[in-house]
């Protein structure tokens, strides 16, 4: 299954609008807020039709499906959203997750636990805001991650980066965090995450945790409470690694463009469980042919790590400004060599002038 799809569903009394355009969905948030209505509307349309006294309009089919003979029904559903309300356990088991992996349905699962065995992307979890009588699906996670909104306008300058890869994505940042005199390590995957930020509580050095967005759903909720209390922390999660590659534009030969403008359009859930397989895959082939730049997961292509490649994803990157520590150390450095020549000056003055000289040339007075 492909592609974006809108979901109206409505009755006398509420009406939801949304869409869906991933294999998984999750509705998230606190009770009563209209996950089991929702639900409850699509199985009474299901049943009844026009005689419910719902409507559900939509360019494919919409089911529900709950705990009894739940597989022997899915293994009989094709081509359709199936809805999910909360409380039904199967939808944490290998097995489910296996079915789903097969399926050409999209799924929209309402809970409030993680799904660990499903890799479903942060910015397809929502909750529901209510306005007068109409409900709209609202994004609860964007791509960069700060305190339930986009980081601030003067972004972050990070001291250390933290990434979940431990290949070739952590090569990259790696290099990249050495050039700009930051210190990198792997989380050695997702789940490690947080024991690896408990490091940096209390401390007022800023951390980058890059993830893979498509696939760190399950680790959401929990990387959410640590960060909002430890706001030195941040998160920035790309669809992946290799998303953020093509995202530059910087590779010979190849324009993705289209795709990463709508990839819903490109990436059938069947094949792909998440979209970080889909990017990896696409990455891959189109730079089969190509012995400089034919992609590895495991082990970059030295062109990854050149100095143009890197510069690019900076700007992909928009709100990190990756060379502020290094920046500062030498601001230090010329504070000191200054000091030392002139007895009048102290370090600190010497620091600050320097300081407001390089502010005044960026702002270029």
């Amino acid at each position: 299954m492909k592609g974006a799809h809108r979901v109206i569903v409505e009755s006398k009394k509420i009406k939801y609008d949304f869409i869906i355009k991933r294999n998984i969905t999750v509705i998230a948030g606190d009770s009563a807020t209209g996950k089991t209505v929702l639900v409850d509307l699509i199985r009474e349309y299901q049943r009844y039709g026009a005689d419910s006294g719902v409507n559900v309009s939509c360019d494919c089919p919409c089911r529900t499906l709950d705990d009894e003979d739940w597989q022997e029904k899915l293994e009989r559903i094709s081509g359709s959203i199936i809805f999910i309300d909360e409380g039904n356990r199967f939808v944490v088991t290998r097995k489910f997750a296996e079915m789903v992996q097969q399926s050409d349905n999209y799924f929209v699962i309402a809970t409030r636990e993680n799904l660990p065995m499903l890799p479903y992307s942060i910015e397809e979890i929502y909750g529901f805001r209510q306005s007068g009588k109409y409900i709209d699906a609202k994004q609860k996670y964007n791509e960069l991650y700060h305190l339930y909104g986009e980081i601030s306008a003067e972004g972050i300058e990070p001291v250390h980066v933290i990434t979940e890869d431990t290949n070739s994505g952590y090569e990259f940042f790696q290099t990249l965090s050495k050039e700009s005199g930051i210190s990198c390590e792997s989380a050695n995957g997702k789940s490690n995450i947080i024991q690896l930020l408990e490091q940096y509580s209390g401390k007022q050095e800023s951390v980058l945790v890059v993830v893979d967005g498509a696939a760190f759903g399950a680790e959401m909720r929990d990387v959410y409470e640590y960060l909002r209390t430890n706001p030195q922390c941040v998160l920035y999660a790309p669809e992946s690694f290799e998303w953020l590659l093509l995202s530059s534009n910087v590779i010979p030969g190849v324009d993705v463009s289209d795709i990463l403008r709508n990839p819903e359009e490109y990436i059938d859930s069947r094949e792909y469980l998440s979209w970080e397989r889909y990017f990896t895959k696409l990455l891959m082939e189109r730079t089969a042919e190509n012995s400089v730049w034919r992609y590895s997961k495991k082990k970059l292509n030295p062109s990854y790590l050149s100095a143009r490649v890197v510069q690019s994803v900076k700007k992909v990157m928009r709100l990190v400004e990756w060379d502020a520590k290094a920046e500062f150390d030498t601001i230090m450095q010329a504070g000191l060599a200054q000091a030392k020549e002139d007895d009048s000056l102290t370090v600190d003055d010497a620091f600050s002038q320097l300081k407001a000289d390089i502010a005044c040339n960026k702002a270029k007075c």
